[in-house]
């Protein structure tokens, strides 16, 4: 922690002394006792206030700790603040002042600490963005009750605090597998390989028609295959449109928040799915993470998330800069607002590779745009795109913001995630602020 320089009291004006010097000059030129009277109480009071000033100066200590642990959107933060008198002389006023950068956070406050005493109190705070925060620094101002002096403490120590999106209930959302059955590698899960039918898809040329599921496709008058339980799971790729120019709403009720929930709620599917997931996004910087499965890369994903920030380039760029890291036999899911058929290019070109997509389109017509999003899925469906169109209400009800009415808790085993506890007031996972 970085070493705080002890303070000192700082007159506030000089009409007191100036007034002590201005009766001392009288008292020597004209002797009077008034003078000497209001000398000698003046003084006295000057120095009463230096001497409680200087207390309070050394005196004063503020402990300032948090839960530890990240929190996500509509997740309550806590933390716990003590202002310690140790020195003679009361503190009939003390100015807490927070300089934390969590947005509509206000920990500071006023307390009256007595002699030898301490104060303790709580701040809890609803956290509804996400990102990368600091709590503190933190200041705290006193001074003596004649007003003559001030005391300003300063604790310069910080300690971040990530917000993370929200993880939320999808509707129903498959994503596309990606090659043919029988191709890839297996699943993790499925100890061996077995016969029995998990599920079926249209038939794509050079199926073989050993796997076509005939009762399917008389049903649906077209012709299906057969998936397996022992069908390999390819690959997922989440892409993520963060083109500052098709971005439509603000704050909460922007495609850019609705595609970073999307992004991060299929992701933590995918991973409890046992499926190897990765992200790709290409915002004010470039984010990659290559398919992984397991906690690990969903901590990471989520990470990646809460950090990502829009930039100045088109999906075109994120899809063409995706080339050469996508191979044959990988599902690939875009999440985007756009409705621009120039991406639809570099798309093809990747879906010409072997690549399987599936679209979540976010309808601008719904977050408040004019274009329609009919011509792209008539686009989409001619190349054999699923796609998916997203509106605003779908993430418009209460799972999509967790956390409301819960505060910190205990860590679960194994992370350092918290879960909801009746009282904010245990003694356990506090994490200090200020020393």
């Amino acid at each position: 922690m970085t070493e705080i320089p002890k303070p000192r009291p700082q007159l506030r004006s000089w009409r007191l002394p100036g007034l002590v010097l201005f009766l001392l000059a009288l008292q020597v030129l004209f002797p009077y006792r008034g003078w000497q009277v209001l000398l000698v109480g003046l003084a006295a009071a000057w120095l009463l206030a230096y001497l409680w000033a200087r207390s309070l100066a050394r005196g004063l200590h503020l402990t300032r700790v948090m839960r530890f642990g990240w929190v996500q959107v509509g997740d309550h933060m806590l933390e716990r603040f003590q202002l310690a008198n140790d020195g003679w002389a009361p503190a009939v006023w003390a100015e807490v002042i927070d300089y934390s950068t969590l947005p509509d956070y206000q920990a500071g406050r006023g307390v009256e600490v007595g002699r030898k005493q301490s104060v303790r109190w709580h701040v809890e705070a609803l956290c509804t963005r996400r990102g990368l925060y600091t709590l503190g620094p933190t200041s705290v101002r006193t001074g003596d009750p004649f007003g003559l002096y001030t005391v300003t403490l300063h604790y310069p120590d910080t300690l971040p605090l990530l917000v993370l999106p929200p993880v939320v209930p999808l509707p129903a959302i498959e994503v596309s597998p990606g090659g043919k059955a029988g191709d890839g590698r297996p699943r993790p899960n499925a100890p061996e390989r077995t016969i029995s039918v998990s599920s079926v898809r249209e038939y794509v040329p050079g199926d073989s028609l050993r796997w076509v599921h005939w009762r399917t496709s008389a049903r649906r008058d077209d012709l299906f295959v057969r998936l397996f339980d022992g069908v390999p799971a390819s690959d997922w790729w989440i892409l993520l449109d963060m083109d500052r120019h098709v971005q439509l709403g603000e704050g909460a009720d922007a495609t850019e928040e609705h595609a970073v929930i999307l992004a991060a709620s299929l992701a933590d599917k995918g991973l409890q799915a046992r499926q190897a997931v990765g992200l790709a996004a290409y915002g004010e910087q470039w984010v990659t993470l290559p398919p992984h499965a397991g906690k690990g890369q969903r901590w990471s994903i989520l990470r990646s998330l809460a950090l990502v920030s829009l930039g100045w380039h088109p999906l075109s760029d994120l899809l063409a800069g995706m080339a050469p890291a996508v191979g044959s036999h990988t599902s690939l899911v875009i999440v985007t607002p756009s409705v621009d058929l120039v991406w639809l290019e570099s798309l093809v070109r990747l879906m010409r590779r072997g690549v399987t997509p599936t679209v979540l389109l976010l309808d601008p017509i719904s977050f408040g745009g004019k274009r329609s999003s009919e011509a792209m899925q008539i686009h989409l469906t001619d190349l054999g795109v699923a796609h998916y169109v997203i509106t605003r209400d779908v993430l418009d009800r209460p799972e999509a913001r967790p956390g409301m009415q819960h505060r910190w808790g205990r860590p679960v085993r194994g992370s350092d995630q918290l879960v909801p506890s009746q009282s904010p007031h245990e003694e356990t996972s506090w994490r200090i602020v200020t020393p």
